[in-house]
Order: structure tokens, then sequence, then C-alpha cells
């Protein structure tokens, strides 16, 4: 139920992003407190402009059932610029972080939703 889409301003190639997507996945399980094969993550690129200037720069949206607060927010945030910085080398004043709160009855997995 958790989902990260991850925005970045370059292309990764496949094996770089195959270890971001399962470093991102763990990330956000053990930050949400959630089971990981519940968690999806997702990585695309755009072309994008942060402070006026063209370079190295990432959105991450978080979604998910329950588990998000202004302190687990926090900390999910922090870690994820860390990890951005030390594998992409992305300096975390040029990630934001958008986090919602789903509705379980507005999630849909396997046919039913989760409310």
């Amino acid at each position: 139920m958790p989902y990260l889409r991850l925005t970045l301003s370059e292309p990764l190639e496949n094996s770089k992003r195959d270890l971001l997507l399962k470093a991102l996945s763990k990330l956000v399980a053990e930050g949400l407190g959630k089971p990981e094969h519940y968690v999806m993550v997702s990585i695309d690129d755009a072309a994008m402009i942060m402070s006026g200037e063209i370079g190295s720069a990432a959105f991450a949206d978080i979604k998910s059932i329950g588990g998000l607060s202004g302190k687990v927010n926090k900390a999910l945030c922090g870690k994820l610029c860390g990890l951005l910085q030390e594998m992409l080398g992305i300096p975390s004043d040029k990630i934001y972080a958008n986090f919602t709160d789903i509705a379980g009855q507005n999630w849909g997995l396997n046919g039913t939703t989760f409310g």
C-alpha cells in the first residue's frame, strides 16, 4: 500500500536503477513500519529546474494508508535525501518530498480495496 514515485532530473542506467529501486523499497517499508511485500516504487525521469537552475534534482511522492505523521515524514525525508545523495550525488537541497495519507477505501489491490 505504500507507493513511492521518484522523479529524477536525469535517467539512470538499468543496473543503478535496479539497486536504487531495491534500496528505496526497503527504506519505505522500514520507515513506515509496513511489510515490504505491499510497497511499490517507481522511478521516472523528467526535465526539471529547481532554484532557477538546471541540474541534478529529484521529487519524491510518497503515498500510504496510515503510517505517516510529522515525525515519521521528517525521519523518512532525511533518510531518503541521504540515500539519494549517497547513490546519485543529488544534494538534499535539490530534493522535494511530498507525503499523502490515503484512505483505505481509495486504494485497491487484488480486485478490492483496503477499506
